[in-house]
Parts: C-alpha cells; sequence; structure tokens
C-alpha cells in the first residue's frame, strides 16, 4: 500500500475522525503524540494529544452539539502542510462553557494548518472563531429563557 498524501491524511481525518464518525481511526490518522498549536485570546498554547485523548475530545463535542454536520469549505496542500477550513454546525444538547443546553444551533468556522509526518497529523495550528460562538450560546441563553418564561405563563 502507497503512503497517503498528505491532503488525503487530513480529508480522511476529518471524514472520519473530527466528524465524530469513526473515532477509532484516530490512530491510524494522528501520530503518538500531536501537537495542537492553539490560539485562546491572545495567547498562544500548544497542547500535547494522543489520538486517545483527541477521540475523547470528539467525543465531548458530540455530548456538547449532538451528531453534527461537519463542511470543509477548503483544503489545500503543499508538500508536508495542509490548511483545513470548516464549518460546524450542531444542537447545543450539553453544556458548553457554562451555559445550559438550549436545543438551538450552533455553529463553529475554523481553520488549521495540519503538518502530515510518515503518513501521520504530526502537528497543528488551529483558528476558531470563539468569539462567535460565545455570541451565539450568549444569544441562545436569552431566547431559551424568553421561551422558557413565555411557556410557563409567567412572561408574554
Amino acid at each position: 500500500m502507497t503512503a497517503l498524501r498528505s491532503e488525503e491524511v487530513v480529508k480522511r481525518f476529518f471524514d472520519e475522525v473530527r466528524s465524530g464518525k469513526n473515532l477509532k481511526a484516530a490512530p491510524e490518522l494522528m501520530g503518538g503524540k500531536v501537537f495542537a498549536h492553539q490560539v485562546q485570546s491572545e495567547q498562544e498554547v500548544t497542547v500535547e494529544r494522543t489520538p486517545e485523548v483527541y477521540a475523547e475530545h470528539v467525543q465531548e463535542m458530540l455530548d456538547a452539539y449532538g451528531p453534527f454536520t461537519l463542511e470543509v469549505q477548503e483544503l489545500l496542500g503543499s508538500g508536508d502542510r495542509v490548511y483545513a477550513r470548516w464549518k460546524q454546525t450542531g444542537t447545543h444538547i450539553g453544556e458548553i462553557d457554562g451555559y445550559p443546553p438550549t436545543g438551538l444551533p450552533v455553529i463553529e468556522l475554523a481553520s488549521a494548518v495540519y503538518r502530515v509526518e510518515n503518513g501521520k497529523i504530526a502537528e497543528y495550528w488551529i483558528q476558531i472563531d470563539r468569539a462567535g460562538i460565545e455570541r451565539q450560546l450568549k444569544r441562545n441563553a436569552g431566547e431559551a429563557g424568553a421561551v422558557t418564561a413565555t411557556a410557563d405563563g409567567s412572561a408574554d
């Protein structure tokens, strides 16, 4: 079997693992230790993840957003680097950042550059529109509160 090209590795990673459809494929597509370089506020944070820990991370997303849809909007590769941009749409069914479930949609827009080594993801640099997610969670909490208040008769 020939080695998968970097783009094919990342595409399969999104199709199977990141989508939550086949978490058991994580060890096939990710190195033993993957470095996730993240931007949180103005800070750069690097998290080390094993394939098993990454699968748990995706399971947490499934617990919070339900069986979400994941649309890869752009996938560009050059050598061992692959850029991916995606849109994830789910339903707020579990607690997210202290916000109780609302049953309303939440959309995540994100992009990352993945580095593939020996046919597996070795590290990635990710940016997520966390401010956009926060705005949606706040808005949804207000809408869910208004719906609840109206439903129990305490507000018009």
